[in-house]
């Protein structure tokens, strides 16, 4: 090694000088705008407490250390603290990190909870003001968790169009993986390797030149991934997104632990394991029966809207499988003229999916001229919220298909099945009718099944409705 690289090297974790454009990069400002939503949000939910408390539960005097900005240093404190967790915790990080609204209002709990144990060590006779305390809490919580939903809606509105993206993956998939970049919008692919060349000088120094900001990776050899690619791009700030096997999801589950001298992944039910699952049912059971409720002048404006253009009855009801492969009665607004089921047979053959197990033709002519309305904004679909009221459904999960694409599946495909099918899932926030192979979609459901969480569930529901605002991908 000559004395110029020797010079130059360092450890490899080591973080690289920050530079100009770095900072200018669209993830530091959305971090900027994060940390200035959040901090709004402390700061009004401490207003309102301050405000209503401040004549029969004011802070004690051994908690008033001053003002600045109108606020007590307290509350300074508490949100600085709060910050750093959040940062630690990576809600200004990745582009997905941060949308973790649900953790974010843990954080803040955590905090205050902390708060009431430090104040008992630094003052034991002290007494919290306990109408400020829990106000200031469940404020706190409620408005970060508000304005991150809001601010995440505005954030998608400036951020890039594309994103360089370089692949990595065995030969045999390089071609497929690709074509599935070259369909997304928002992605623009820059360059490919193989994965058995991830670690070397010239694949690495290929993406940087590229300009990606993203490496796309499957297949990777698990030596050479820990040895040299993952560190080298992380201080190069760029993203790296692995494929996953089914294997791979597993381990995620799994907290690191050595057991017995041997390093191991422990994996066991959480202290309140199912409660989660219990809350997204009454989330769907209020959330449809409010959906209902609102939307009935909705519902009797479509019904009108049916009758008047085109013969026949206003809801469609089809067959549908639905848990551990139980059919189901799914209901839709009619979109399609009455005979349009007899008249499928004679259209398969200009079928548009890669694999045929969907059934999509992009200018169907069964479709009546309200019907085109309808499902590019989704409307159609609303009159499953009484599935969801009858428990057939859920609002977010894989969705139901009709039996004529079941009988099309691959043995795998039935894992989806596993769980209550929904209105909305990760099928439709990924690209809906762009998906134009059902394997696609299916590693989409089992993904979701995987990695479901309330949180997932939320991020779902506010991309659907953004999509449906929009109508893209729909036909």
């Amino acid at each position: 090694m000559d004395s110029v690289s020797h010079k130059k090297a360092t450890d490899i974790r080591a973080p690289r000088q920050l530079e100009l454009q770095q900072i200018l990069s669209w993830r530091w400002q959305r971090s900027l705008v994060l940390l200035l939503s959040d901090t709004a949000a402390l700061a009004i939910a401490w207003q309102i407490a301050v405000r209503l408390n401040r004549y029969y539960s004011p802070l004690p005097p051994q908690l008033s250390w001053g003002v600045w900005l109108g606020l007590p240093l307290l509350f300074w404190l508490f949100a600085v603290v709060t910050l750093i967790l959040f940062a630690r915790s990576g809600l200004y990080g990745s582009s997905t990190q941060w949308k973790n609204y649900i953790r974010s209002g843990q954080m803040v709990s955590v905090v205050y909870l902390s708060s009431l144990v430090i104040s008992y060590f630094y003052d034991p006779k002290l007494d919290l003001p306990r109408s400020l305390f829990f106000t200031a809490w469940f404020g706190s919580v409620a408005l970060v968790i508000g304005f991150r939903l809001i601010t995440s809606l505005v954030l998608r509105r400036f951020e890039q169009t594309q994103t360089p993206v370089f692949i990595l993956a065995p030969a045999e998939r390089l071609s497929q993986l690709s074509r599935v970049l070259k369909r997304r919008s928002r992605c623009k692919l820059v360059g490919a390797a193989l994965a058995a060349t991830a670690s070397s000088t010239t694949t690495i120094q290929a993406i940087l030149a590229s300009g990606a900001q993203e490496v796309l990776a499957e297949g990777l050899p698990q030596s050479e991934l820990a040895s040299g690619l993952y560190w080298q791009l992380r201080r190069a700030g760029v993203t790296l997104r692995l494929i996953p096997s089914s294997l791979e999801m597993l381990h995620r589950r799994g907290v690191p632990e050595v057991f017995a001298g041997v390093p191991t992944l422990r994996m066991e039910a959480d202290f309140l394991s199912g409660w989660d699952y219990r809350f997204k049912r009454v989330i769907d059971l209020v959330g449809a029966l409010v959906g209902l409720v609102v939307l009935s002048p909705l519902f009797l404006g479509v019904a009108i809207a049916i009758k008047l253009t085109s013969k026949g009855p206003i809801l469609f009801c089809q067959e549908r499988m639905g848990l551990h492969g139980r059919v189901f009665q799914m209901w839709k607004f009619r979109t399609m003229v009455p005979e349009a089921a007899s008249l499928q047979a004679a259209l398969e053959q200009q079928n548009e999916t890669g694999d045929g197990v969907m059934f999509k033709i992009k200018n169907d002519p069964r479709i009546t001229r309200i019907g085109h309305f309808l499902r590019r904004t989704s409307i159609d679909e609303l009159p499953q919220l009484i599935n969801v009221l009858l428990g057939q459904m859920s609002l977010v999960g894989p969705r139901p298909l009709p039996l004529r694409d079941i009988q099309r599946f691959d043995p795998w495909h039935h894992t989806r099945h596993q769980v209550l099918p929904g209105i909305t899932g990760l099928w439709q926030i990924s690209g809906r009718s762009e998906i134009d192979a059902f394997n696609e979609a299916a590693r989409l459901d089992l993904y979701y099944i995987d990695n479901w969480s309330l949180n997932l569930d939320l991020e779902i529901l506010l991309e659907t409705v953004k999509i449906v605002l929009f109508g893209r991908g729909a036909y």
